[in-house]
């Protein structure tokens, strides 16, 4: 009986990681829940073979305890299945003869590096930059010292927009390509920027380039999500008008401080119709480089349906308890009508406007 004791018990636990993160309520205690989906699926697949090997069949309750395993391992299983190879993928590769023919202009490659503070291993960063030779690169959480190590690329990277912070939200872009239109600025929080662009990368394309940090919901930052997905919202709405009035090609990238499998992140791509490269490739878990067992997609690329993708890649450790991301893209002229990403309906919506109404008024 103490056996079965334990077995229920572990299963009401796993109920309870099923239904938190389905609450609206922002409190960090609730949200935290969206992020282990994986471990707590992996943990679910290990307990569903245990019962099977000492639960007795015999017993009623022994079907009830499996089956409440059963339905843990499928809900679990359908929030990351996405980001498995058994799904479509959402964003088409580009490949063979006609990546080869997509000219040189028409292709733009981003490094995203969240380098934590007070990590002192410029030189790894550097490494990979030259690399990977981006034409653009993200840096978060980078202060007056990070910005001094990246003078050094300056040569190759003449275009920049600086804000070194102390608060774990400094930021950096260098880029190869001279940008209009550039914009720091505090969408929902003071000492939390972003940044906003304007990138010619043909002749005929400029594309909108948005940088994003918002800070995340915890005991030692913002005790709710509503500052982090109010701010996920405004510039999802801002990306979807834009593609509306103008037809801008689209890429939001950095650490957005929640997992791609989230129903905030899910929202944001439901709003700005934005497309996620990673669905039908692989999680790409950025955070925490050094522990593995508790990794998640936290640094993001989200794209517009201009796009094929080239390549993505997590690169190796810098030192960061973040992983640096890489992607490169190509503007394809039919992409769009190939390319089809998840679609908002009436309750999407007012739940984004309620989202932003709690942040309006609040301040």
């Amino acid at each position: 009986m103490l056996l079965y004791a334990i077995i229920l018990c572990l299963n009401l636990f796993m109920l309870a990681l099923i239904v938190l993160p389905y609450l609206k309520h922002q409190g960090w205690w609730i949200r935290m829940f969206d992020f282990p989906r994986l471990q707590s699926f992996t943990f679910g697949c290990i307990l569903l073979v245990i019962e099977l090997l000492v639960l007795d069949f015999s017993r009623a309750e022994s079907w009830g305890i499996i089956s409440l395993t059963i339905v843990f391992f499928c809900v679990q299983g359908w929030w990351i299945l996405p980001f498995s190879p058994l799904k479509k993928v959402e964003v088409e590769m580009l490949e063979g003869a006609e990546s080869a023919s997509v000219e040189r202009q028409g292709r733009i490659s981003v490094l995203n590096a969240n380098v934590l503070t007070p990590n002192r291993n410029a030189q790894a960063l550097l490494e990979l930059i030259a690399r990977y030779q981006p034409d653009v690169v993200i840096t978060l959480e980078s202060d007056q010292w990070w910005q001094q190590q990246l003078d050094a690329i300056e040569v190759n990277y003449p275009y920049s927009l600086k804000c070194p912070l102390d608060n774990l939200y400094g930021m950096h872009v260098y880029s190869k390509i001279r940008f209009s239109q550039s914009k720091l600025t505090y969408l929902i929080e003071e000492g939390v920027p972003s940044m906003h662009f304007i990138l010619p990368v043909s002749e005929q394309t400029n594309v909108r380039l948005h940088v994003l940090h918002p800070a995340p919901p915890s005991p030692t930052e913002n005790e709710t999500s509503q500052e982090r997905d109010a701010e996920l919202i405004q510039v999802a709405k801002y990306c979807r008008e834009q593609q509306q009035r103008h037809d801008l090609p689209v890429i939001v990238a950095g650490d957005l401080n929640d997992v791609a499998w989230s129903r905030s992140t899910r929202l944001f791509r439901k709003i700005s119709g934005l497309l996620d490269p990673r669905v039908g490739r692989g999680m790409f878990n950025t955070f925490h480089a050094k522990y593995w067992p508790v990794r998640w997609p936290l640094d993001h690329f989200f794209i517009s349906a201009h796009f094929k993708l080239l390549r993505m890649e997590r690169l190796p450790t810098i030192g960061s308890d973040h992983f640096p991301i890489f992607i490169e893209l190509a503007l394809q002229p039919n992409a769009s009508e190939e390319q089809q990403g998840l679609a908002a309906d009436a309750d999407d919506r007012a739940w984004a406007e309620e989202k932003l109404d709690k942040v309006t008024n609040d301040q």
